[in-house]
């Protein structure tokens, strides 16, 4: 559960890209270490959006206009297992019959941890994340681009089709050109993951909680995480991001477009560390996925960025 920041340096359709540039500011801004490319990574996202109602729309003085609505597919080749998708949270019920008799909001009961928890949804996030395994992960796509055609419009594709990786001191660099290949083929821009691999109390929740292969009931928790709370993520995250910033301020490049500290960012991490303290409470190990996945939420956090700075909205 690596911290990153993701940055996205546009470019012109028939100009070059910053990728030449980026990598020579790399050499010349840290002289001491040794820019030696380590692999090559892709990146695919899918952005549909969807279509106007079928209803006229209302013509009232006080109806504001009703904010398109996202979805997005996303796959990462350094998340091989499963990927993301990334949709636009229902700002208000589809459904309202006037008149209806109901009890007020003040009256109703809110179940802890629901949907109209106010406590737990953020008014600033207004994006859901899930994940689903790579082997359904385009029969999905296919599903919504032709069975929901009248709610649903694939508008673009964008993929990184030849990413490189280096190893920079304490941090990890991904970069690569992005191309759109539908519904025209154009260079997008380069986009930039910065991940820091230094020392992080996050690092401690990777591995916390094993499941004895005898059926023990020994969490092999440390004790120092019964004492982390999500607040210390929060400030973790804040922390990094101002090294991740610093790192990108040295290479100096102008015009990007930064995602680090986007809505939802550290809800990967708080699930695991509510599943830790689960595991801990029943005094049990924490089971992983399937022996394929054993993580199913890794990378959620990257992803809402990537999705952030490659919403094309234009």
């Amino acid at each position: 559960m690596p911290i990153t920041g993701v940055y996205f340096i546009p470019a012109h359709p028939n100009a070059s890209t910053a990728l030449g540039n980026i990598t020579e500011r790399l050499r010349s801004s840290f002289p001491d270490e040794d820019l030696i490319q380590l692999g090559r990574w892709t990146l695919e996202q899918k952005l549909m959006r969807d279509t106007p109602g079928l209803l006229p729309a209302s013509s009232g003085p006080n109806q504001r206009p009703s904010k398109p609505r996202y979805m997005q597919f996303l796959s990462l080749s350094h998340y091989h297992n499963h990927g993301f998708i990334y949709t636009s949270e229902p700002a208000e019920q589809p459904f309202n019959i006037p008149n209806a008799s109901s009890p007020s909001p003040a009256a109703t009961p809110v179940a802890p941890g629901s949907a109209n928890d106010s406590t737990t949804t953020s008014n600033t996030s207004s994006m859901l994340m899930t994940t689903v395994p790579h082997s359904s992960y385009t029969t999905l796509f296919q599903h919504f681009t032709y069975a929901c055609q009248p709610f649903w419009c694939h508008r673009l594709t964008v993929v990184v089709q030849n990413g490189v990786f280096y190893d920079i001191g304490d941090f990890r660099v991904r970069l690569g050109d992005v191309r759109q290949t539908y519904p025209t083929n154009r260079v997008r821009g380069t986009v930039v993951e910065i991940e820091w691999r230094g020392p992080s109390v996050i690092d401690s929740l990777d591995g916390a909680v094993v499941s004895d292969v005898n059926g023990e009931t020994d969490s092999g928790v440390d004790v120092s995480l019964s004492v982390l709370e999500e607040s210390d993520v929060d400030a973790e995250f804040a922390a990094t991001a101002l090294l991740i910033r610093e790192f990108w301020g040295r290479v100096g490049v102008e015009g990007a477009r930064e995602a680090i500290l986007v809505p939802g960012i550290g809800s990967e991490v708080k699930e695991r560390l509510v599943k830790i303290k689960g595991a801990r409470n029943n005094r049990g190990g924490l089971s992983g996925s399937a022996e394929d996945n054993p993580d199913p939420q890794a990378g959620a956090d990257v992803a809402r960025q990537y999705m952030e700075v490659l919403r094309f909205n234009r």
